[in-house]
């Protein structure tokens, strides 16, 4: 009886959203149908045949230069019709990737800052240095190396971190931000005009915009857009950010979302759940994915039915 259930609520709420999302398709065309996001002991054979047609991986299989993927792992994926795009964090240094130097611990460089208490490891960097440009630089030219077709740039939002030091201003450090992620547009379409720049979260970042952003980003990704976790989000708190998402929509630029909906469970109210965020995704012409709720983004989440989108 539960199962009957279930499978009549996927195929309500599907066509509800098959129906609200039709008319906002016809006029913004989105690039993807859907999307992968898998930050840890991502498998190239699994993803190219899982049915995603992007995928959001970190260039490493574990993080580390030992673990870093090859061309031939990189090409399962583009053979497949699969889009990677590498993960790459701009505004923290972590101690684990191939540029750390351990003395860095007792004596930090100039640029590197403290570490993230929530994300132990992770280091806060003056970003509008240009030794950590040139660590950013040489990062990508690996990433462009293994084949990757996009570089997916997090801690956009680190801008509003140093302001809130009072080191610097939040204009200024929002400014500082753009001329980084201009350089690596830059730097990335001198000879690859076609790779994908899609920073995620910092969205607000816009406010100080000169218009520079919007011309060198092909799409922006957010993460806990409707719900944290399983627990939904003050419709407000919504609103601030899809100010700045619509802002992105109207100038031709795609959104991923990432919410960490999907707790592990057959239950309807779990499927419901995951459901109401694909809804609302629709909506908006956001490109979802149902991430599961212990956020370890560590294996590809296929929800029958539901996800990957057809």
């Amino acid at each position: 009886m539960v199962s009957t259930k279930r499978n009549l609520l996927i195929s309500i709420i599907a066509l509800i959203i098959a129906s609200c999302g039709m008319t906002f398709q016809d006029e913004w065309e989105i690039p993807f149908k859907n999307w992968l996001y898998q930050l840890q002991n991502a498998d190239p054979s699994e993803i190219a045949s899982s049915g995603f047609e992007l995928a959001v991986i970190d260039y490493s299989r574990d993080g580390s230069e030992k673990g870093e993927y090859s061309q031939e792992e990189i090409k399962i994926m583009l053979d497949a019709g699969v889009v990677p795009v590498a993960y790459l964090n701009i505004g923290q240094a972590e101690d684990y990737r191939f540029y750390w130097k351990n003395d860095w611990y007792e004596n930090p460089p100039e640029w590197l800052g403290e570490e993230d208490k929530m994300w132990p490891g992770n280091y806060f960097v003056k970003y509008w240095y240009p030794e950590w440009k040139d660590i950013i630089f040489s990062y990508i030219d690996r990433i462009l190396s293994q084949g990757f077709k996009g570089v997916y740039l997090d801690r956009v939002d680190s801008f509003e971190y140093w302001s809130s030091t009072g080191q610097i201003s939040k204009e200024e450090a929002a400014r500082r931000m753009i001329d980084l992620i201009e350089d690596i547009a830059e730097y990335i379409r001198k000879e690859n005009p076609d790779i994908l720049i899609i920073p995620q979260n910092g969205e607000n970042i816009l406010e100080f915009d000169d218009g520079r952003i919007l011309s060198f980003v092909s799409g922006w990704s957010v993460e806990n857009l409707f719900y944290l976790k399983t627990t939904p989000l003050p419709d407000e708190e919504t609103e601030s950010r899809i100010h700045y998402l619509d802002m992105l929509r109207w100038h031709g630029k795609f959104v991923l979302s990432v919410d960490y909906v999907d707790d592990g469970s057959d239950s309807l109210e779990n499927l419901e759940r995951i459901l109401d965020y694909y809804k609302k995704c629709e909506e908006k012409v956001y490109i979802p994915y149902a991430a599961k709720s212990d956020l370890q983004l560590d294996e590809v989440n296929i929800i029958e039915g539901i996800q990957p989108a057809e």
